[in-house]
């Protein structure tokens, strides 16, 4: 063989292997996400995931809807335990301590190490509101991606029908209770609220909350407050809006009824999350506004919505992409889409310094009430068995609400439920040490 021809044969074998390159270095890593209000989020987050991949070649995501958030938890869970755990997931961000105890999910500080930057610095762009959520134990376990909390939603033309003030909305209980009964007649309900699993369990934390209370121990994951006065208020209230004030149906309805309900003209005030607000907007016909949630003792209100978490178990190749990955959708320009697009605040303070946010919020000024309602914001409920313990309070206040049994009843079964579900990690963290 020529010295030519092995030369030619070399060329012709770095060119193949030149070639080759960009699907060997490529990593393919998968991403659990979850739609868990109404609205086109599916769809945009497909886009959202076809977009990156057209931007790089180095990481390729495929998209996989899970259901809603309790689902998302359960799907992602069987994966890693089928040993093909998801590289990222965007999960309830009270989910966080739960997945932390039972080794689902990673820290990402080695990941903010290696971008040599401190976690205080990552978060510094990010709402103060939001930190507790992201993090566990001190250290940073997810990244906040769309964030919401409940609001009033109110029809204006209703209002203005029964002789209130369309730019006065209740402010607190009394006061809803007030308008509810002004605007209650024939089949149309003054107020409406969803009651459904995971919803009942965040609207009875702001009513708690706003009552004056704590919902659970927010440095704890084994103490939640469910028989304290301040729950068995927000119970009674919610109870007597539907047997005595008989502004609200009986019964359990989910959060897609409520909605209904409201374009329908059946219900004139409703509480939703400010993740519906795009929904809402695109398909109430009569003039709306939104409002804080009414308050007893203070304004108060939980975090809600979903943050990126990396899953154990992966390799050090697909926690790089995925981290990747995390850094693209949290970018201020990307979560500024997101929230323009459904609703939910971007949680990211330096979005809102975007022209196209300025410009935005011009157009919609419903979507600032979140934002000012943000100061009052509390850690959203995360303790041990998050799911089990969330819904021994939304069974005992679903039972409630169909008139099986009284909210005080309610409220002391539902803390015997929940302290029996945590009592193993309770006696596991009150063992005596030697």
């Amino acid at each position: 063989m020529t010295i030519v021809t092995r030369l030619g044969m070399g060329a012709l074998a770095l060119t193949f292997a030149t070639a080759a390159l960009p699907a060997w270095a490529q990593t393919k890593i998968e991403f659990f996400f979850p739609v868990p209000v109404e609205g086109k989020l599916a769809r945009e987050m497909t886009r959202l995931v076809k977009l990156y991949n057209e931007s790089q070649k180095e990481v390729e995501v495929t998209a996989v809807y899970t259901g809603g958030y309790d689902d998302t938890k359960l799907k992602a869970q069987a994966a890693a335990k089928a040993g093909k755990p998801p590289s990222v997931v965007l999960m309830s961000a009270n989910f966080n301590v739960d997945l932390k105890l039972s080794g689902d999910i990673i820290s990402l500080e080695p990941m903010l190490k290696a971008d040599e930057t401190t976690r205080d610095d990552y978060l510094k762009d990010f709402w103060p509101a939001l930190h507790a959520n992201a993090m566990v134990d001190g250290e940073l376990y997810g990244v906040p991606f769309h964030n919401s909390t409940p609001l009033l939603y109110y029809n204006v033309e209703h209002f203005k029908e029964v002789g209130l003030d369309p730019a006065k909305p209740p402010r607190t209980w009394a006061e809803l209770v007030d308008a509810a009964k002004k605007l209650t007649k024939g089949d149309r309900y003054g107020f409406l609220m969803p009651a459904g699993y995971d919803y009942l369990g965040w609207l009875m934390e702001a009513l708690s909350m706003s009552n004056g209370g704590r919902y659970f121990n927010e440095e704890y994951g084994g103490e939640v407050y469910y028989d304290q006065p301040s729950m068995l208020g927000a119970a009674r209230f919610v109870e007597d809006l539907i047997f005595k004030h008989k502004v609200m149906p009986q019964g359990v309805t989910e959060a897609g009824g409520v909605s209904t309900s409201f374009f329908a003209g059946k219900a004139s005030m409703v509480l939703l999350s400010t993740g519906s607000l795009s929904f809402i907007r695109e398909n109430m016909k009569q003039p709306y506004d939104v409002a804080f949630v009414p308050m007893n003792v203070r304004n108060a209100v939980p975090i809600g919505g979903a943050s990126l978490v990396m899953f154990a178990g992966q390799s050090e190749e697909s926690k790089k992409a995925g981290w990747k990955f995390i850094k693209w959708l949290t970018t201020p320009e990307t979560l500024g889409g997101w929230s323009r697009f459904t609703g939910y605040f971007a949680p990211r303070k330096s979005s809102y310094d975007k022209p196209e946010m300025k410009d935005f919020i011009a157009k919609n000024p419903d979507a600032k009430v979140a934002l000012d309602q943000l100061p009052y914001a509390k850690p959203w409920f995360a303790t041990y068995q998050t799911v089990a313990v969330r819904k021994a309070l939304e069974d005992e206040i679903q039972a409630m609400m169909n008139g099986k049994k009284k909210a005080d009843q309610a409220v002391k079964d539902a803390q015997k439920k929940a302290d029996e579900l945590m009592r193993p990690y309770v006696e596991q963290t009150s063992l005596k040490l030697p």
